[in-house]
């Protein structure tokens, strides 16, 4: 079973290598990220935090967390950094559960409209837990409707109002979510969790200075080891850490604790700059190439590192859904993932359109030439998606761009 089991490793390793990855939530984490969340310090057991812990032995292990927790700090200008959530809902499940009291009122980004399934989902904790009421997009533009969410917020005067989004392109206006949130004296809890490594390099505006609390993932845009983090004013610490160990956690993931850390040091790297730019570049690029084919992009194009296409007014796909075409890219090696978009009525498992991401595919050197040569690609799979000779040049193509651009192993 052991060899099986890293037969299967090695074939996902290579799987990854001989893909064009534009699923926007992956990424590929460097070495030292690796390193870390493949070291000893997984044999750790460390309930608590650093100076107060559980369990003896933990000298060097609170040596770690602190240095992450600086490193957060450092990286996002945060008053309070919490590096012990294990996942982004996770994260996100402690934030509820250290401000909110089961069946507070809440006002969310419904998930077809681009938010995410923890930010009141009737099938999620948070839409069980609490009485979560939606707000949604323009039908015309597309974009948030912040006169209707302050409307919700008069009429419904929520505990909470929650932001941030994982299949919407624009940018959020924080100053206006913070002062509608301010008028109900509701918190403002921002999930970055998607941008976090833009709003690090300084390519977009940052939450922090305007949420009560922000989440967020470390992989992503970050480039970092599956986890979350969690970032708060200073005078709601207390209470976060309190909520996340022992409201929600036990023992932390010192091992990945230490890859967060490591993740917040390269993101701190001038190169690291350049990086995220590119992918808001490579982004950009693909976008209009799509739209210069006649696809038609949610919200018209992407101020961020993701994009929509609606393949319900595309000319070359005939009744494909997002489900069809993911199936469909996914046999000639470009990966990408189904999506509802906005006023879909489609289910989220079959889906009306694809959500298209540049990070990783950025982390592998991929520039103008490539993204929009990427794009041309996919366009002829969906108009020749009958011809086989056709699909498998052009899988033959996807494969030797591939090794043109291997995933970087080093370290920034």
């Amino acid at each position: 079973m052991k060899n099986n089991l890293f037969n299967l490793i090695d074939l996902e390793k290579r799987r990854q290598a001989s893909t064009v990855n534009l699923i926007a939530s992956e990424n590929y984490a460097s070495s030292a990220v690796l390193a870390a969340t493949g070291s000893v310090l997984t044999n750790k057991y460390a309930e608590g935090y650093p100076g107060r812990r559980y369990y003896g032995g933990c000298e060097i292990v609170d040596q770690v967390e602190t240095y992450a927790i600086e490193a957060g700090k450092k990286l996002f200008k945060a008053d309070h950094v919490n590096v012990q959530a294990h996942s982004g809902a996770s994260a996100n499940f402690a934030v509820y559960f250290s401000f909110l009291k089961l069946g507070d009122t809440v006002l969310g980004m419904s998930l077809t409209a681009g938010g995410h399934l923890t930010h009141g989902h009737h099938i999620n904790f948070s839409g069980k837990f609490y009485n979560f009421i939606p707000y949604g997009v323009d039908q015309e533009s597309e974009r948030i409707n912040y006169d209707q969410l302050e409307q919700l917020a008069q009429q419904h005067k929520p505990k909470m109002i929650v932001a941030g989004a994982s299949a919407y392109a624009r940018l959020m206006d924080y100053e206006r979510l913070a002062k509608i949130a301010q008028s109900v004296n509701a918190l403002l809890f921002v999930d970055m969790a998607h941008i976090a490594g833009l709003v690090a390099a300084d390519i977009i505006p940052s939450p922090v200075p305007w949420a009560d609390i922000v989440s967020s993932t470390t992989h992503k845009t970050l480039r970092g080891p599956r986890g979350g983090m969690i970032i708060t004013k200073q005078a709601l610490g207390a209470t976060l850490d309190k909520s996340v160990m022992p409201g929600c956690q036990g023992g932390p993931l010192m091992h990945v604790i230490a890859a967060k850390a490591v993740a917040f040091d390269e993101a701190r790297h001038p190169s690291f700059k350049t990086y995220a730019n590119n992918v808001v570049t490579n982004a950009i690029t693909m976008a209009k190439t799509f739209s210069d084919l006649g696809y038609r992009l949610v919200t018209g194009g992407t101020d961020t590192h993701l994009f929509l296409l609606d393949l319900r007014d595309t000319k070359n796909h005939g009744t494909l859904t997002g489900k069809d075409v993911e199936e469909l890219l996914g046999k000639c090696g470009i990966i990408v993932n189904r999506n509802t978009v906005p006023f879909d009525t489609q289910s989220p498992l079959i889906t009306s359109g694809i959500r298209m991401g540049t990070p990783a595919l950025t982390t592998r050197g991929f520039g103008k030439k490539e993204v929009e040569q990427v794009a041309v690609w996919i366009d002829d799979i969906i108009r020749h998606r009958n011809d086989d000779n056709q699909l498998e040049t052009i899988t033959d193509n996807v494969k030797k761009l591939c090794e043109q651009f291997p995933i970087p192993t080093g370290t920034l």
